[in-house]
This record gives C-alpha cells, sequence and structure tokens, in this order.
C-alpha cells in the first residue's frame, strides 16, 4: 500500500470509489478537500496512518463490483451522468426536505432549538447548490461538453476552464463546510430518543442527501475537473 501514500485522497477514490468508506470512516473529507495526501490528513487530524494503509489494502483485496469506473467515461458523458443524476437529486430532494423541516421545527423545536439551527442552513444551502448548479448547466458544463466533442477551446465568457473551475471548487468547499455543520448538530444523524417517525425520516434524508453531495463533488472535483484542465491543456498546444 506504499504507492498509496503519494497521491491524493482524492484520486485514490477517484481510482477505486469504495476506498471512500475508509476515508469517512476516519472523518477524512475526500471530496472537497480531496486534494490532500493521506499523510496531510494524519497531521491535521489525531489519525493512526498505518491503520488508514491497513484498511484500504483490505478493501483492494475485495471483489469489486461498486458499478462504473467514472474515470474511464468520455468527459460529455460524465457531464451529462453528473446532471442527470446528481443534480436532478439535489433538485427533488431540496423539495422533498423542506417541509419536512418545517414540521419538525414546528413540533420539536421547543425543545430540540438546534432545529432552527439545521434549518437555517440547510435552506441556505438549497439556495446556494441551486444557483450553483445553473452556473455549472449553463455555462461550465456546455464548454466541457464542446472540448470534448468538437475540439473548442475558446470562450467569450472566460479565458481559461480554470477561472469558472475555480469559482466551483470554492463553491463546493463552502457546501461542505455547511454539511459538515448539519452533521455536528444533528449528532451525525442520530435522531433524539423522543423523536416521531417524521423527525427520524427528516435525519435520514438529510444523511442520505450529504452522502450523495459527497459523491456528486469527488465526481467533479477529482474526475470532471482535472480531466476538463487536461483537455484544455491538450488542445492549446
Amino acid at each position: 500500500m506504499k504507492k498509496l501514500v503519494n497521491p491524493t485522497i482524492g484520486e485514490i477514490v477517484a481510482t477505486d470509489y469504495r476506498t471512500a468508506t475508509v476515508f469517512q470512516k476516519y472523518g477524512i473529507d475526500f471530496c472537497c478537500r480531496g486534494n490532500r495526501t493521506i499523510e496531510e490528513a494524519c497531521k491535521d487530524q489525531p489519525i493512526d496512518f498505518e491503520k488508514i494503509l491497513n484498511d484500504l489494502a483490505a478493501i483492494k483485496k475485495q471483489k469489486d463490483d461498486t458499478g462504473p469506473e467514472f474515470r474511464s467515461w468520455p468527459l460529455d458523458q460524465l457531464v451529462d451522468y453528473i446532471q442527470y443524476k446528481h443534480h436532478k437529486y439535489v433538485e427533488e430532494k431540496l423539495e422533498q426536505i423542506k417541509p419536512l423541516l418545517d414540521k419538525v421545527c414546528n413540533v420539536h423545536g421547543k425543545y430540540h432549538p438546534e432545529l432552527y439551527k439545521i434549518q437555517k442552513e440547510f435552506m441556505e444551502g438549497a439556495g446556494e447548490l441551486t444557483k450553483h448548479m445553473k452556473k455549472e448547466e449553463f455555462i461550465l458544463f456546455p464548454f466541457i461538453k464542446k472540448m470534448a466533442t468538437q475540439g473548442q477551446v475558446s470562450s467569450p465568457l472566460f479565458k481559461t476552464v480554470q477561472n469558472p473551475i475555480s469559482m466551483m471548487l470554492h463553491e463546493h468547499d463552502t457546501e461542505g463546510e455547511r454539511f459538515r455543520k448539519i452533521s455536528s448538530l444533528t449528532d451525525q444523524y442520530a435522531p433524539p430518543t423522543d423523536a416521531c417517525n417524521t423527525y427520524i425520516l427528516t435525519y435520514a434524508l438529510l444523511k442520505e442527501f450529504e452522502e450523495d453531495l459527497h459523491l456528486h463533488i469527488h465526481l467533479e472535483n477529482n474526475i470532471l475537473f482535472p480531466k476538463a484542465l487536461a483537455l484544455e491543456k491538450k488542445l492549446d498546444h
């Protein structure tokens, strides 16, 4: 497993998404902060470096039946997948979770005031994610698809694809931090003993939403964006 020491965490997960479970186990952000090495992550947190390597080695020994190998996909196919699977998921779940949070706050907010903080964070994130996805769908994604299918590298909107990518990375960081707050406020999505079924469902959906967001951001930060930058560089020479 020594060969996994130097690559970034994002590169490791991009090679085999099963390894994401190891980083989640140790509380290491593999999507928004996937540009660190394992060694660097262990310096930031009191984590046993060798244990992580052993767990990664165990994952590698298991049969790989996790599904698509996203790194091998053409860029236009990956863009479509992200948009029609993950963007659509976000849109649908936002509309499902918002009224549930309203109900839970109204019924349980008196005894669980943290619910109002959770609701505030989620609603702010809902607005920012909606704007973020539209910027990707109308500006960044079409340009990446043109590069992939037509070899086009010039854009009247930005000098290089690095510019919108840098903006998207910053916004990903913001939402990653927001959901770390929500996770902490919910005690890692563990409902209290007096929680009703709606309360339990709301926490379960928030947890599922964060997990999907991790994969969503991972596909962009660690696969789509690096490949788009590499393609632009290749086409520009």
